[in-house]
């Protein structure tokens, strides 16, 4: 059997969890070959990398970006992942060896960030270009550094490892993402040995332009079915749950079991990704099942998520949503019985790149929820010099989602739970398909929402 399978930051940050519940030790009854292993970045060296994920606080690539002092922030990086590193050598990592790898690695991005200076002060080149290829050369820094480590104290530990790092760092050919892990796994035998590849993917069309911070489940997918893996597992830090644990708690979180792709696309619609939904269609069309385990709990099998699945008894299988959106309502009365009234909308929501969670519509009126982060000032102007009455409110949005859920009284159980506990419903949605139903609710009843959803339709 041969299983791709993606390791994330948190759980790499805790390589000894890593080494004792997933890879294991030649001699034990769980351990074998045949698996290849996906590796993302220890946790936060992105963040440190490009800039940080939720106080956008820079990190080097902004410093470049912004004509300041990177060389010192860089300079500052490597001694952070040296202190990671120390935190390995009691697990069989060579110090050295280590160290050598990232000064080498450090030095030749300061080289390339410098010439890349170089070509933008020339004024010859499109500085977005230019700025989009050092965005990329960061990205690899962090997956280099802790594939190289895991194969490094596997072999010092006698396990037989392989390194393929896709990160392309001194290699120049205009090599497509596919055709780059296409000819770096032509000669890899995974039954000979533990592979490691880093998450990161070098590639012409800009593999962080592309999926930003989803690229290494980009890879992880593609290198899946490229080689036809049986299945694909996910290592994260918490169970794919009926709710989010850090909400809801621990104890009230409760593993799903199985469930489909159309679910998981309905997860990454409201940002609960439990996978990139471009990772996860190619597996999807593939056949191939998606496991999503717990790290630190490697005798529960986790959730299978494949193509088709419906559950045997209808139930609700996650409370998921997010209280980081906001809500457009746009009235005018000269929509009523006009072809094509929502279609212009929908020209200048393109014209900013802004793609809506949520649709609701009667006779003179759509409400549409986006992520705050897509709200503009120049949005709302360009709508309101087109249409009667615009109205923005900063909401939160709870889904109420499941394989089988088609139901009479699962609409009404969910709105009646909201209303027991005073949570007014602003704008609510269900498409025909009935796996996910959507409600708009005001933003400080978030986490209320999700625990009474959860504590109702999910524990009874």
């Amino acid at each position: 059997m041969l299983t791709v399978e993606k390791i994330g930051g948190t759980s790499m940050t805790q390589f000894q969890d890593v080494l004792h519940n997933i890879i294991g030790n030649p001699g034990d009854p769980d351990f074998h070959y045949g698996r290849v292993f996906v590796v993302s970045a220890y946790a936060g060296v992105t963040n440190l990398l490009l800039e940080d994920k939720k106080t956008k606080a820079p990190g080097v690539y902004q410093r470049f970006a912004r004509g300041e002092d990177y060389e010192k922030t860089l300079d500052e990086l490597l001694e952070y992942l040296l202190k990671i590193n120390e935190k390995f050598i009691d697990l069989g990592l060579d110090e050295e060896v280590a160290k050598a790898f990232l000064i080498g690695r450090i030095a030749q991005t300061k080289s390339y960030l410098s010439s890349m200076g170089e070509i933008i002060a020339s004024g010859y080149v499109e500085r977005e270009s230019i700025f989009s290829a050092a965005r990329e050369l960061l990205s690899s820094i962090g997956e280099a550094h802790s594939a190289f480590n895991s194969v490094n104290i596997l072999q010092n530990r006698g396990i037989p490892a392989k390194l393929v790092d896709l990160t392309g760092f001194r290699d120049s050919r205009q090599l497509t993402i596919s055709e780059r892990i296409e000819q770096s796994f032509k000669n890899i035998d995974p039954f000979t040995g533990i592979v490691i590849a880093t998450g990161y993917t070098k590639g012409r069309e800009g593999i962080m332009r592309q999926f930003a911070r989803g690229y290494s489940e980009i890879t992880f997918s593609k290198i899946a079915t490229y080689l036809h893996a049986d299945e694909a597992i996910i290592h994260k830090e918490y169970h794919l749950s009926s709710a989010d644990p850090k909400v809801v708690g621990l104890d009230k979180a409760v593993p799903v079991g199985h469930t489909n792709y159309d679910v998981a696309d309905q997860l990454a619609d409201v940002g609960m990704e439990a996978i990139h939904p471009n990772a996860a269609k190619p597996l999807e069309l593939a056949g191939i099942n998606l496991r999503l385990k717990n790290t630190f709990q490697p005798k529960h099998p986790g959730t299978l998520i494949s193509k088709g699945y419906v559950g045997p008894e209808a139930k609700i299988e996650i409370i998921a949503g997010s209280d980081k959106v906001v809500i457009i309502e746009i009235h005018d009365a000269s929509m009523v019985g006009q072809t094509g009234f929502d279609f212009e909308i929908m020209k200048t929501f393109n014209q900013f790149d802004i793609s809506y969670i949520m649709k609701a519509t009667n006779a003179n009126s759509i409400s549409l929820v986006i992520w705050e982060s897509d709200l503009s000032d120049e949005l709302i102007i360009e709508l309101r010099e087109k249409y009667e009455t615009v109205t923005v409110k900063q909401v939160a949005i709870v889904c109420v989602i499941g394989s089988n859920i088609a139901l009479p009284n699962i609409l009404a159980r969910a709105a009646s739970i909201l209303a027991k506990n005073k949570i007014n419903i602003n704008c609510v949605s269900q498409s025909l398909r009935q796996v996910n139903m959507q409600f708009v609710i005001d933003r400080d009843k978030y986490t209320q929402a999700i625990i009474q959803l959860n504590e109702e339709l999910c524990l009874k």
